[in-house]
């Protein structure tokens, strides 16, 4: 006996409830013609995750429960077909709220099993995380029990994204009969997240004794990316199929149930055998750069922009966005606007025309030399006696920052900002300047990610777009914010490979100062780069979103106060 099972890696749209819809039925139709009897849709899969505060509308709430109602009945004319559909779910009825006696609906995030037209179980999500970039807890009750149902001779234990890295979840399903796990998930990728999932995975495989199949979701959200990378584990927790990452697919797994001649529950578990194509592993590099294209590719597509532009001064930071937007976006929807100022080096001028006729952008040239001068004279009473400083070299960024933003409004195309994470820490950037734009591509990079990624790139073309896009001179040469004459980035911020290093173990590891020291860097860096980090909260509360690709990323993931007296 054998059950088809398909997974719907899907990418949704939050809030686009006819069009996740729409994608549900298309998909299980599909899989329904190829043989598939159960299909898995992912967490959350009718309102796209997360939803966040819209679901403290009722309307939305509303909204989402007509659409899982269109699902089942559009597909009821399939049968024996079984889809699981992810929602969020508010019963009648409660406890009260903090031991009043008012009566509150309770909202779950749930998900319903669906076949022939109607509901036949509804689960909700017991394990409920509130840590990095969740915040579930503030719109949803944990639930309770366990959920298994029954496809083509197999019971199937559902479970939602967090219940299974805990015990519990996955052992009532057990202790209520089920004979193969099923998790479905929104779960936000970084860098080493696949591995770490299926891990975490195959620990549960061990402890139960039972196969799993874990179904993802694909796309980015905002700052967070979704990579899918679906995969099936059998008893013992080892990878019988792995759907691709980064894109959109349905991944196929075939089960099969041998029944034991001595019966019993547990033989037939035992029994149970997975079969699926694996996808193969991918570098931490490539994973990466699918991730950042994928971020851009979303955020400009659900958001509605033509395009994008951005400043390109022939520096590393926006060689890379520019090759990534490139990637992301094809030429033809990519504009780089160079900007020289009386400090731009010529090697500048002559790599961003470089880089643009190797990508075949729009490229045009706008000197801010005038505006400049401009600038300096109505400012001349003011700044008499004083001399030339940062003020100068900020009034350079704006006046790009400001030519840029009025491209953006004419012809709208979105501005792509080029600031990377340890720019953003130390506040190496101008408010309303470098910082200016719709949306932050490498705000979570690491200026050394940002030289192996480059160097990635150029010895990889996964789009197709242009094999070694970037002049190995914008890559090599020292890195320089061209403001003031003969400017080097190191003339204001310790050597990058420390001040990487200094900056994943405080922010990202939240390591002490102390520790860090102890670890063999100069406490004089250690303390001036720390220093920098809580003197620059305000400029980050005022940067556009951007991708998050590590564990812990300015902006949801980093909560510190602007105010504050606290000194460790």
């Amino acid at each position: 006996m054998s059950l088809n099972i398909c997974v719907a890696q899907l990418n949704l749209t939050v809030g686009d409830l006819a069009g996740n819809a729409a994608k549900i039925i298309a998909s299980a139709r599909q899989a329904y013609a190829k043989g598939a009897r159960l299909v898995i849709t992912p967490e959350l899969s009718i309102c796209g995750y997360p939803p966040e505060d819209l679901l403290l509308r009722p309307a939305f709430m509303a909204g989402c429960d007509e659409a899982v109602q269109r699902v089942a009945a559009e597909l009821a004319d399939l049968e024996g077909l079984h889809v699981i559909v992810g929602h969020p779910h508010e019963p009648v009825g409660g406890t009260g709220v903090r031991g009043k006696s008012v009566s509150v609906q309770k909202r779950h995030n749930a998900a319903s099993v669906i076949s022939e037209g109607r509901k036949i179980e509804t689960y909700a999500k017991r394990e409920l995380p509130n840590y990095q970039v969740f915040d579930e807890r503030r719109y949803f009750a944990p639930g309770q029990g366990s959920c298994v149902f029954q496809v083509d001779d197999v019971s199937i234990g559902l479970l939602i994204c967090e219940d299974a890295w805990f015990e519990e979840p996955a052992e009532l399903a057990k202790e209520a009969g089920a004979e193969l796990l099923v998790v479905i998930n929104a779960s936000p990728w970084h860098v080493g997240k696949g591995a770490e999932r299926e891990a975490q995975m195959r620990d549960r495989c061990l402890a139960t004794g039972l196969p799993l199949v874990y179904a993802h979701c694909v796309g980015g959200q905002d700052e967070i990316v979704f990579e899918g990378r679906s995969f099936a584990l059998d008893a013992e927790g080892d990878v019988m199929g792995r759907a691709a990452s980064f894109v959109e697919s349905s991944f196929f797994i075939e089960i099969s149930k041998q029944t034991s001649q001595f019966g019993g529950l547990d033989s037939a578990r035992a029994a149970i055998e997975l079969v699926a194509d694996i996808a193969p592993e991918t570098t931490a590099e490539e994973d990466l750069w699918h991730a950042l294209v994928l971020g851009v590719r979303d955020y400009v597509g659900k958001n509605g922009f033509p395009g994008a532009l951005l400043g390109l001064s022939g520096g590393i930071d926006s060689a890379l966005v520019l090759a990534i937007a490139v990637d992301a976006l094809g030429k033809d929807n990519v504009r780089a606007v160079m900007m020289p100022s009386p400090y731009t080096a010529d090697i500048s001028w002559i790599d961003a025309r470089e880089m643009a006729k190797r990508l075949a952008v729009r490229y045009d040239e706008h000197s801010i030399l005038p505006m400049f001068e401009a600038f300096k004279a109505t400012l001349a009473g003011e700044f008499k006696g004083r001399a030339e400083d940062t003020t100068e070299e900020n009034i350079q960024a704006r006046i790009r920052g400001t030519l840029l933003m009025a491209l953006s409004n004419k012809f709208g195309a979105i501005v792509l900002t080029t600031g990377n994470k340890s720019e953003m820490a130390t506040g190496y950037c101008t408010l309303y300047g470098d910082m200016a734009g719709g949306f932050a591509v490498i705000k979570d990079l690491a200026k050394t990610t940002v030289f192996k990624l480059c160097q990635w790139r150029n010895l990889h073309d996964p789009y197709g777009t242009r094999a070694n896009p970037i002049p190995e001179r914008i890559i090599t040469r020292p890195p320089s914010a061209e403001l003031r004459a003969d400017q080097k980035d190191q003339d204001s911020l310790p050597p990058y490979d420390i001040l990487d290093a200094i900056l994943e173990r405080y922010m990202e590891n939240d390591q002490s100062i102390e520790e860090i020291i102890a670890a063999g860097f100069p406490r004089a860096d250690v303390e001036r780069v720390t220093r920098l980090i809580k003197l620059n909260e305000y400029k980050r509360r005022q940067a556009p979103p951007g991708i998050r690709v590590t564990h812990r990323s300015f902006g949801k993931d980093w909560r510190y106060p602007i105010t504050s007296k606290f000194r460790a």
